[in-house]
């Protein structure tokens, strides 16, 4: 029963999105509510999944020894398959009043509800091949929504994108296959799947591989510059999944390579951990730089996402349960705070048809709820308490005193130093809006510019009152991760 389940979900917005591609053009609202019903039915069955709880791996094709598709369901697919499913019904529902002007909608959906069921694929694999798969699979189907404009700028920025994450996943086969060819077929199990005793240089080398190569997906330093450069893309795209689904699916099969197939144990105390953990100390201060001095408002909030996402890696990378937990907690509150502050974005920019910081000036007394909303969360980025954004970062600080290494404690200060900098690039942005700079350009108080429509306020709404839910009360939560973390489920 979970198997058919399983393969429900992925089919069904597969098949949805490409019957929308296909299809010659459509009245607007036929349009809404087709994409709509698929995309709820795949939430509906994704929970059925999750409650059930945990199922074990089923073969779904066999290739030859130790190739084949398969699929399960365990604690991290669950944290990762019920925050997409959670999300993307939501900013559905936004992208309709978003895109409502746009041309090629038709694409838009079609695209939009296909990447829901790889997502979801990738969240239930149960072998590092058939992640590999449906991770590659991710880059191709989002592609088209990066070039979805079809202006220079979006195709210059499509073919940066497909650079550096085809040739990401290039180095992360390399471990793929190294890592099921040396033994356990690659099926995932919490503390590694290799059996025998394998070579600790070789599986060091592998993983050296794999998280650049997986890592390139996760903006891992030094190969941030796709992020921003794909902030062309229509804010639904950059929200949902430059800021949680793609960019998530690199921090996830980081996570899968490092906890659930070459295993901590063996890493632990080698050069590549400590190489690791130092890139990505480094790049949450480098991004945190460059978001402060950045002022085009979406690509500031990549430059945050490319910080906050080197957050999560040196949580991985702490190859400790408590780094597990804490790497695992920042995802899922990361991209609830940062799917929140790029729907703010996006409807200043859909409302005012202005793009940078600057055109901000006073549009917070015309667009009170949108600006207030911004801040509330804002707050919980920097690491206020209160807020969901508190509590992971918290999490990462203990883990890395835990570690009681010198690279931890680098780790540690550059976290502290970009919390810093975040309070700069993000409330300088609320102080430009409520508090306009005198002299500057105002908006005017006719009455000509408003809120956005509810299809756009609800989901910021939703999210930001889910970021100080759990960030309140964070116990239920963070004991499901805790049981991850012990590798229980």
């Amino acid at each position: 029963m979970s198997s058919a389940l399983i393969l429900s979900a992925i089919v069904l917005p597969l098949a949805g999105g490409g019957l929308l591609l296909a299809s010659p053009g459509q009245a607007e609202r036929n349009r809404r509510k087709y994409t709509m019903v698929i995309t709820c039915l795949t939430t509906i069955l994704v929970w059925l999944i999750l409650l059930k709880g945990t199922s074990p791996a089923f073969t779904l094709y066999y290739f030859t020894r130790g190739f084949s598709v398969d699929f399960h369901v365990d604690g991290l697919s669950m944290v990762f398959a019920g925050m997409v499913s959670i999300m993307w019904p939501l900013v559905t529902l936004y992208a309709f009043d978003y895109m409502s002007h746009a041309s090629h909608r038709n694409s838009f959906f079609g695209f939009f509800m296909m990447t829901y069921g790889i997502t979801l694929a990738l969240a239930f694999s149960a072998s590092i091949l058939t992640l590999y798969v449906f991770f590659e699979m991710l880059t191709l189907v989002t592609i088209p929504m990066v070039w979805h404009y079809r202006d220079h700028q979006s195709m210059y920025a499509a073919r940066v994108y497909a650079v550096y994450l085809i040739g990401g996943a290039a180095l992360g086969l390399i471990a793929v296959l190294l890592v099921t060819l040396g033994g356990g077929e690659g099926i995932f199990r919490y503390g590694g799947s290799l059996i025998g005793t394998p070579d600790r240089r070789l599986m060091c080398l592998v993983y050296f591989f794999g998280f650049f190569g997986f890592g390139c997906k996760a903006a891992v330093f030094p190969f941030y510059y796709w992020l921003p450069t794909a902030s062309v893309a229509p804010t639904p795209v950059t929200a949902l999944l430059h800021a949680v689904a793609v960019v998530n699916s690199g921090v996830f099969a980081v996570t899968r390579l490092t906890y659930y197939s070459i295993g901590p144990d063996l890493l632990r105390g080698s050069w590549v951990q400590y190489t690791a953990m130092t890139l990505a100390s480094f790049g949450l201060l480098f991004s945190a730089v460059l978001a402060l001095r950045e002022r085009h408002f979406k690509r500031r909030l990549a430059y945050s996402t490319v910080s906050n996402l080197s957050y999560m890696l040196f949580g991985i990378t702490l190859m400790s349960p408590d780094g597990l937990v804490g790497g695992v907690s920042h995802m899922v509150f990361h991209g609830i705070i940062k799917i929140t502050l790029f729907l703010c974005a996006g409807a200043f920019m859909h409302m005012t048809g202005h793009e940078y910081i600057y055109e901000i000036n006073g549009v917070g007394k015309r667009m009170p709820v949108t600006f207030g909303l911004f801040t509330i969360v804002s707050l919980s980025l920097i690491g206020v308490p209160l807020g969901c954004g508190f509590v992971s970062k918290l999490r990462l600080i203990y883990a890395g005193i835990g570690e009681s290494s010198g690279v931890a404690v680098f780790g540690i200060l550059c976290l502290i130093g970009a919390a810093f900098l975040s309070a700069m690039y993000t409330l300088t942005i609320t102080v430009r809006a409520f508090f306009p700079i005198r002299g500057g350009d105002r908006y005017p108080s006719d009455g000509k510019l408003h809120e956005a429509g509810w299809r756009m306020l609800l989901p910021i709404g939703v999210f930001t009152a889910a970021n100080v839910l759990l960030g309140m009360v964070p116990g239920p939560f963070m004991r499901l991760l805790d049981t991850i973390g012990a590798g229980l489920i």
